[in-house]
């Protein structure tokens, strides 16, 4: 597996080895050892969540705090999604800033997010099928989130924004720096 740290210290991009033949591929998309090599640190993922949406949902930007935070290793099944990370960890150099990333099924990359980052994406597809791992459970009381067109953040979707398929819990969240 090549990995590739973005300019948000601790996010990694990771692309596997993909075999193919006359049958169709084959990649190994999750190796503990390996993938505990790339982030330089132990992780233990313990839920894995998976969700299916039409074009133009966005989903995010959402976090948890506390004790409950976590890190994810997300990537698409089916389908192609711009998945988008913010730092949010307070003293960060990068705090406020974000990366975009398209994961689709042609691509198979992944993204690694640590905890500290606020994390969405968009549906570029028709459908897509969206997978990720935590390290942490869900806890509702320690949820939180950034609206998805923080003016300050000014992310670029990849879809019109008259087009966006906002929850309505989502648009409702507050700005980054409110």
């Amino acid at each position: 597996m090549q990995a590739e740290e973005t300019k948000l210290k601790g996010c990694f991009i990771l692309q596997p080895k993909i075999f193919k033949d006359g049958r169709g591929n084959f990649f190994e998309s999750f190796n503990q050892k390996n993938f505990e090599e790339i982030i330089g640190g132990k992780i233990n993922f313990v839920q894995d969540n998976q969700s299916f949406s039409s074009y133009g949902t966005v989903r995010g930007l959402h976090f948890q705090i506390g004790e409950f935070a976590q890190a994810k290793l997300v990537r698409v099944i089916t389908g192609k999604v711009l998945d988008v990370a913010v730092d949010i960890r307070k003293g960060s150099d990068t705090y406020g800033q974000w990366i975009a990333v398209e994961l689709s099924e042609e691509n198979n990359k992944q993204l690694f997010i640590p905890r500290g980052f606020a994390h969405g994406f968009s549906v570029l597809s028709q459908t897509a099928v969206f997978s990720y791992k935590c390290d942490n459970y869900y806890n509702k009381p320690s949820e939180g989130g950034i609206i998805f067109n923080d003016k300050t953040l000014n992310i670029d979707w990849g879809i019109p924004v008259d087009k966006a398929i906002v929850s309505d819990k989502d648009l409702v969240l507050p700005s980054l720096n409110p």
